[in-house]
């Protein structure tokens, strides 16, 4: 059951989600966020619904929330580091999410063998599909100075099957797992993760003290990658179609190393160029026919 007072019951934090904003039904979990937030909602309030209609992802595509099945939820921001530091909150929440949700899985089965994975920057994994999606969005003042952060969540725990065009990438907790999960405890194990993982980012106002905890997740790391064209979006293919790709010499190639203390993907290029790459689509060899 996913509700106010069921995430409130099984939540041990100071400040993240010590404020939530419940809804059954919503367009965007960040739209009433960023509402809240102009209206002076505090920090580290958030914003739940059982049900989105108009759910945002990247590069403008939507993320399907139907009711009773996955967590579609935003989280209100106020952070004291300098502007540009800003989008490794993202790196932030998917290692949150990732080590929250497998913890979510651990106590409601009773079984610690199921990890979830990142792939970079923010993709969680779980047995090689794709179960959350995250959109952070910064908002400024009329004067120029940042006014608040929304981090935008989407989870899937208890969906089973998935639109045509996705089903090759996306899963959930269930069909990772086999059993469903509470949708309030993976809320609640979230921003407990969040909480912790936030605190020592803005102590040094980058992810130094969050690297190993990453790294250990990181599907690219020791892995053949393939650098994607920022500009594009990355398309779903067969697994042939997958090696097929990689064998193509115009794409620039080589093994992930891990990741810059700015979230960074460490990149040693088959040249022999080490390369941290910043932004773009980056694939890894075999994983959900992702290319």
């Amino acid at each position: 059951m996913l509700s106010k007072e069921h995430i409130s019951e099984q939540l041990h934090t100071r400040w993240a989600a010590a404020n939530i904003w419940y809804k059954d039904i919503t367009d965007s979990t960040n739209d009433d966020a960023k509402r809240l937030a102009e209206e002076g909602a505090p920090h580290g309030m958030l914003v739940v619904a059982d049900k989105q209609e108009q759910g945002r992802g990247s590069r403008g595509r939507s993320w399907e929330t139907p009711a009773g099945a996955n967590i579609a939820m935003s989280l209100i921001v106020r952070p004291k580091v300098p502007i540009e530091c800003v989008s490794m909150l993202t790196l932030v929440m998917g290692l949150s999410v990732a080590e929250g949700a497998e913890k979510a899985i651990h106590e409601s089965i009773s079984e610690s063998s199921f990890t979830c994975n990142i792939k970079w920057p923010n993709d969680v994994i779980l047995a090689e599909r794709k179960i959350c999606g995250i959109l952070t969005e910064l908002h400024m003042e009329p004067s120029g100075e940042m006014s608040d952060v929304v981090i935008g969540v989407g989870i899937n725990v208890n969906m089973a099957r998935f639109p045509e065009e996705i089903k090759d990438v996306a899963g959930s907790l269930l069909t990772g797992c086999g059993r469903p999960i509470d949708r309030s405890l993976v809320v609640a194990r979230v921003m407990e993760r969040f909480e912790e993982n936030y605190e020592k980012f803005e102590k040094t106002n980058d992810l130094s003290l969050l690297k190993d905890q990453y790294e250990k997740r990181l599907v690219n790391k020791g892995q053949r990658v393939m650098l994607l064209d920022p500009r594009k979006t990355a398309e779903v293919k067969g697994r042939e179609e997958v090696e097929e790709k990689f064998a193509e010499p115009q794409n620039e190639q080589g093994e992930a190393l891990g990741i810059t203390d700015k979230g960074e993907l460490i990149v040693r290029i088959d040249t022999g160029e080490v390369r941290e790459v910043t932004a773009g689509d980056v694939s890894v060899r075999g994983l959900y026919g992702y290319v």
